[in-house]
């Protein structure tokens, strides 16, 4: 996964443009992805399809010739989205246009103008105190037309029609953590998935953030009704604690898993309220469609320093935090695809065990007794409205466990799904 980050992270991606195209040729090196290639003007709900931008190269230089920024160093230098600009201007000039941190005055910060018209550098803050007072050659060498946004799929089938989608942004452009390592996580989950026993469906998307996702909401309807549930991938691999936020729902299925996942583990976490800001899980969560969306990151955005600078590069990304986030969503999918609703078919009493060799079957068995008392938490809550989830929640034993009895019960005919 650490590998991909490092191959990804010198693309200089936008919501558009060729940088997604390789970005998501490299995906595909890994991942038969299915490619869409949108038209500017396109109507998209309240949006339109932006016109596609690309860059080829930027600087600003000094009387005596010399890049003092150079987008060749660094794709953050110039604010995405930049209309093209070949100009002589003096600094006081050329001031209004330069982005950077003063609190941070060694990193460079990323800044986008998607919408509206404009330009712009983006530099440490070391470097503009460093600037003579002067004539700089400024020169974006980009163009902004009619083209495409281009987003991609993964469709890895199961038993059932029904869908779980895992999606995850393309857009931004040298960010290791918010943007790449997600991409790392969700390429590896689709190659673990392609080798299991699948129950759901699994849509992956590999998409610009917000204006991908509703794009591919507005052009695909009938994927729309098999959602039954949803996660969005984002900063992925940081060292801090993971983090999920609820869908907008609260209790959808995919809430309950991972706070069940998550509070069984013993991991260091934060469970927070769905909130109409973020990643694409406020397009997934808005009223007209109100999927089962969470969003799982490790530090939410904005929560570390690193977050939209120069320092988010593939050193600041832990490959021993992108695996257990990759373990996490493993471990809260298995509780899905496990998760059953189940009637007891002898309710009328304790059904005995014995006689259909359920306890000789547990003989010798390290978790013996967790085993019986699993089968008895599961005949006991099998009315037709309680889910392995719930037994587990109420009695206090591992989901792996409720499963397992209930398997064997099923097995035995004393349950009916």
């Amino acid at each position: 996964m650490h590998a991909l980050v490092e191959r990804l992270f010198p693309l200089c991606r936008s919501i558009t443009g060729d940088g997604v195209r390789q970005t998501l040729e490299i995906i595909g090196g890994s991942l038969p992805l299915t490619v869409h290639e949108v038209p500017s003007g396109t109507a998209v709900f309240d949006w339109t399809v932006p016109r596609e931008w690309n860059i080829r190269d930027a600087y600003i230089a000094d009387a005596t010739g010399r890049r003092v920024v150079d987008f060749a160093d660094s794709n953050l230098h110039v604010v995405s989205y930049s209309v093209p600009v070949s100009a002589t201007m003096t600094l006081d000039e050329l001031r209004p246009h330069l982005h950077t941190l003063p609190e941070q005055p060694d990193l460079v910060p990323y800044r986008t103008s998607y919408y509206q018209p404009d330009w712009g550098f983006c530099l440490s803050q070391r470097t503009l105190d460093s600037l003579a007072d002067g004539e700089y050659r400024v020169e974006i060498d980009s163009t902004l037309a009619d083209g495409h946004l281009t987003y991609a799929e993964h469709v890895v089938p199961g038993r059932l029609s029904d869908e779980i989608l895992i999606s995850c942004h393309v857009c931004h452009p040298s960010l290791a953590n918010d943007n790449l390592a997600a991409i790392a996580v969700a390429t590896q989950l689709a190659a673990r998935l392609a080798e299991a026993e699948r129950r759901y469906t699994y849509r992956f998307l590999f998409m610009p953030g917000t204006i991908g996702s509703i794009t591919w909401l507005a052009r695909n309807a009938e994927a729309v009704e098999r959602v039954r549930h949803g996660l969005v991938l984002a900063c992925a691999g940081d060292r801090g604690s993971l983090t999920y936020k609820r869908s907008r729902r609260g209790d959808a299925g995919i809430d309950r898993a991972a706070r069940y996942v998550l509070e069984s583990s013993g991991r260091p976490h934060r469970i927070v309220d769905f909130s109409p800001y973020g990643y694409d899980e406020r397009q997934f969560c808005s009223p007209g469609f109100n999927l089962g969306v969470g969003c799982l990151t490790r530090t939410p955005y904005a929560g570390y320093p690193e977050y939209h600078t120069s320092a988010d590069n593939p050193d600041f990304v832990a490959p021993e935090a992108m695996a257990d986030t990759l373990e996490t969503v493993w471990e809260i999918l298995g509780v899905l695809e496990r998760d059953r609703t189940y009637v007891n078919l002898s309710p009328f009493g304790e059904p005995q065990l014995g006689k259909r060799g359920l306890y000789e079957a547990l003989g010798g068995r390290s978790d013996t007794k967790q085993a019986q008392l699993a089968m008895l938490w599961v005949l006991n809550l099998s009315d037709g409205e309680h889910s392995l989830l719930d037994v587990a929640e109420r009695s206090g034993l591992p989901f792996a466990a409720v499963a397992g009895a209930a398997a064997a019960l099923s097995d035995a005919g004393l349950l009916k799904e």
